[in-house]
């Protein structure tokens, strides 16, 4: 039985909840923080990719969590043009002021690993050939490789 008005909204709060349980055995077991932390990389990763990639990807995204990713976008000068991990991180740092503190590249690594591991291999592949290579440096299987 659904527990919801639809089964659609049942599968995307399941797919969710296993994404911020994912994230919450990174950076700590607050899941306020950790749908903060997804919010925060989700909306900066978003703001570097070229549009026709970002739709794409927020289509694979389950329907919440597009919510978010789409939450105050404004394509205007869009993909940013920063290009080192340094104004990334930043930016993370300045979306989570205010909160409980998390080095900004864990909290990162740790939404690029749920990205890695819940969405088609050649959608990740093309987010990361996209990043500036200061972002893409930060992707969890690069990271490895480097």
């Amino acid at each position: 039985m659904s527990t919801t008005i639809l089964p659609l909204f049942d599968k995307s709060l399941q797919t969710t909840a296993i994404w911020l349980e994912e994230i919450q055995s990174e950076i700590g077991p607050d899941r306020a923080f950790a749908w903060r932390v997804l919010s925060v990389v989700l909306q900066n990763l978003r703001d570097h990719l070229p549009l026709e990639l970002t739709a794409h990807l927020g289509a694979q995204l389950p329907m919440i969590v597009r919510g978010t990713f789409y939450d105050k976008f404004d394509p205007t000068g869009l993909p940013k043009q920063e290009h080192g991990a340094d104004d990334f991180l930043t930016s993370i740092s300045d979306g989570l002021h205010g909160s409980r503190g998390v080095d900004p590249r864990e909290a990162v690594h740790s939404v690029f690993g749920v990205l890695d591991r819940h969405l088609s291999r050649g959608q990740i592949d093309k987010v990361i050939r996209s990043l500036p290579r200061g972002i893409r440096a930060m992707w969890p299987e690069t990271e490895a490789a480097d």
